[in-house]
């Protein structure tokens, strides 16, 4: 009788031919199907029918307690043997001794007969060292597959950060998948880059198929099938692009059948190539485009600004946590936009204002409130204020708030913003050419005086924080610990150019 489908776990099994291989264990398969098969769990059970409590893909193992001498005949063991073929176990396991001395010529038979794997278990092998061998190679093989999954994260990300990104990216998951990969168009047709070996006229056909069933409008994200030639090796094809109107482009593969961490691999460059091709495949990209050279050319902010399509944009700052290795592309994808730029252990984003903010997974966020193209500036040093308390505050994101009750500016706005920067210029003057002292003072003012968050913010030892705070005290004439001395200055800083 051939294997019975059962739906396998998400763990990755342990073959069978591993299990045997184990000298320490002395395991012998004496009936059924040579072909390897994987173990996905380790079941011990005297019952004579074990079925009920079976999942599929167990490795059963029994010392025949339930096995006396009316089940002689082989009636009663090719029944067990059935049953046990039919609850999905991938193999029988018999315990030499106690019980018996030897397997039952009988239940070899009745494997033989149901295609049922039996192993003689020795004596000297105790069935919880059978369940520990099995556990301890589950967990170098889950070990193993999240090792591959991570190293193809880090390559594919590596890829993208680099020049040529779309091809880079292609030749890494080809190598990763160990087969073909290639962006096509919305019809399957015309590959705008493709890496590894090409296969055969037929299989093309088959991807642009695939291909086509996943860019158009309502299709599914994804499709994959069996190549019509019977080649080991698995076609598919996947949109790149969140929406349906979005899908003008295809990533398709052909490779050997995906394993979980190949699947993993495969998710990770969809998500890379729908940022990379996404802008090309967007209308507002040209207005992106032409806006920029008229601002290289000269324009003012406020006359490109209706070819950005948002008239308010709000301004992200953020910084990727230790163990974070995602590019800044990964942060365009959950932000969703992209207009993002790395600037040192920064990356700034704008985001269409309207569209909410989230935290992201390995990223401490800044985010200014919605400004026009024109204060675009003030909006970005209001990121990374907020930026640098989020990282002192260890929070995943702050926003920005205007100063006063419902954000209208409070006090501050009565004084004639003339007037207010001058007032600043001429409070801050004795730090001009100091703008470490100046950057600290902010800093520590915002956090409230608190000198560890000042130095977590700033990334400097607290008591480079103190000399500073000191230092600045000093050129100013001024006690910062007087409530009424940091709220001049925390004016002054808030309206110095």
């Amino acid at each position: 009788m051939p294997d019975v489908p059962h739906p396998a776990p998400p763990t990755p099994g342990v073959p069978l031919s591993a299990l045997l291989a184990r000298a320490g264990l002395g395991l012998r398969q004496i009936a059924g199907p040579r072909a390897d098969a994987d173990v996905h769990w380790v079941h011990t059970s005297e019952m004579a029918d074990p079925e009920p409590y079976l999942l599929g893909g167990e490795l059963l193992l029994t010392a025949g307690v339930h096995l006396d001498a009316a089940a002689g005949d082989g009636a009663y063991l090719d029944g067990y043997a059935e049953r046990t073929v039919a609850a999905g176990a991938v193999a029988l396991g018999f315990g030499i001794a106690p019980v018996h001395d030897a397997v039952p010529p009988a239940l070899v038979a009745a494997c033989d007969r149901h295609g049922l794997r039996l192993l003689e278990v020795p004596a000297g092998t105790p069935f919880t060292a059978v369940e520990s061998a099995v556990w301890q190679a589950m967990a170098e093989a889950r070990h193993r597959e999240l090792t591959r999954i991570s190293e193809g994260q880090r390559a594919l990300a590596t890829a993208a950060a680099g020049p040529d990104p779309v091809p880079a990216v292609l030749r890494t998951l080809a190598r990763q998948v160990g087969g073909w990969a290639a962006v096509t168009g919305a019809g399957g047709d015309g590959e705008l880059a493709a890496a590894g070996p090409r296969p055969p006229a037929a299989a093309l056909a088959a991807v642009a198929r695939l291909a086509r069933r996943v860019t158009v409008p309502g299709g599914p994200a994804s499709a994959g099938e069996a190549p019509a030639d019977g080649a080991d090796r698995h076609l598919a094809a996947y949109a790149l692009g969140g929406r349906a109107p979005d899908r003008t482009f295809a990533l398709a593969v052909a490779a050997p059948p995906p394993d979980p961490a190949a699947r993993a691999v495969v998710g990770v460059a969809t998500v890379l190539l729908s940022l990379l091709t996404g802008p090309y495949a967007e209308p507002a990209a040209g207005g992106h485009a032409a806006a920029l050279v008229r601002l290289l050319l000269g324009d003012r902010p406020a006359e490109v600004a209706p070819l950005l399509g948002h008239p308010q944009w709000t301004v992200v700052h953020a910084r990727a946590r230790r163990g974070n290795g995602a590019p800044a592309a990964a942060l365009a994808a959950g932000l969703g936009t992209p207009l993002v730029a790395a600037d040192g252990d920064t990356v700034r984003a704008l985001v269409p204002a309207g569209r909410e903010v989230a935290p992201q997974p390995g990223w401490t966020l800044g985010v200014s409130e919605p400004v026009p193209v024109s204060a675009l500036a003030a909006g970005d040093a209001h990121a990374a204020a907020a930026l640098r308390r989020a990282v002192a505050g260890r929070a995943p994101l702050v926003r920005h708030r205007s100063p006063g009750v419902g954000g209208t500016g409070g006090i501050a706005a009565l004084v004639p913003p003339a007037e207010a920067r001058a007032h600043a210029a001429a409070v801050l003057a004795p730090l001009d050419g100091a703008p470490a002292l100046r950057e600290t003072l902010h800093t520590w003012l915002s956090l409230h005086g608190s000198w560890d968050r000042t130095a977590t913010a700033l990334g400097i030892h607290r008591n480079t924080v103190r000399q500073r705070i000191a230092r600045a005290a000093a050129l100013l004439g001024t006690d910062p610990d007087d409530p009424d001395v940091r709220m001049e200055l925390w004016f002054a800083l808030g309206h110095h150019d």
